[in-house]
């Protein structure tokens, strides 16, 4: 692994925390951490140059999204990701955004500067290449439409499964779809929430989140090597989960 310094700061630290669910999930997707093998907490510490508190902290939030195992006295080990695993998330995902951009959109307060505000960064993202400015305002556009639906729990549990795909290395972006594609896909939904239609709302975040999850299943076939048709792998998953 190669061994970056983490900036160091006086709260233990959620920022440090942070930092080192980064470094994981980075490891993974350059491939210097792989499934299955097993790492030691303490030589992580030492490669990051930070305490065991932060390591531990950072590692039991990837743990609760079920991205690593612990292993008693032992370490820890990034557990595979399989499209089944994709396809699950992505109906968690389905059945509580699509019913809170409905709801959103029925609000008084459609929280419209907000979505407005991020909708603009994204573009701007977007046109200057930035993966992770374009993904975090990804994140927080997705979060601001629970907010205005009132969906504090769904919020927790969303950001959760999004820390989930971001260890799969989860853009899409240069493999299957570019920036604009992406911001297309979220146009009809901001334009219905601030339209106070409902209806169109949750039907184009149902589009944007399957096409999405459609999307990193072949993704993870991709990286696995499996011979299956994505589509139809997708669809077999799904069944009597999706929404429509």
């Amino acid at each position: 692994m190669s061994e970056p310094r983490l900036a160091r700061s006086a709260s233990v630290d959620f920022s440090l925390a942070k930092q080192v669910m980064e470094y994981v999930r980075a490891a993974v997707i350059s491939g210097d951490m792989n499934p299955g093998e097993l790492y030691s907490v303490y030589r992580l510490a030492e490669v990051l140059q930070v305490s065991r508190s932060p390591v531990r902290e950072g590692l039991l939030r990837l743990e609760e999204a079920g991205l690593i195992r612990f292993e008693r006295n032992r370490g820890f080990r990034v557990v595979p990701t399989t499209p089944s695993d994709v396809a699950e998330i992505f109906s968690i995902r389905i059945a509580l955004e699509v019913p809170a951009a409905r709801r959103a959109a029925q609000a008084e307060d459609r929280h419209v500067a907000k979505l407005t505000d991020v909708r603009e960064g994204m573009r701007e993202a977007a046109r200057a290449g930035d993966d992770e400015l374009f993904f975090e305002l990804d994140r927080e556009l997705h979060d601001a439409i629970l907010a205005a639906s009132g969906a504090r729990r769904a919020r927790e549990v969303v950001e959760r499964l999004r820390i989930s795909t971001r260890l799969l290395g989860a853009s899409t972006v240069r493999t299957h779809r570019g920036y604009e594609d992406i911001c297309r896909e979220h146009d009809p939904i901001v334009d219905a929430i601030i339209g106070g239609d409902s209806e169109s709302a949750g039907r184009a975040m149902e589009s944007h989140l399957v096409s999405t999850g459609q999307l990193l299943v072949a993704q993870v076939l991709d990286r696995t090597g499996e011979a299956d048709d994505a589509a139809a792998l997708w669809e077999r998953l799904t069944e009597g989960y999706l929404l429509s």
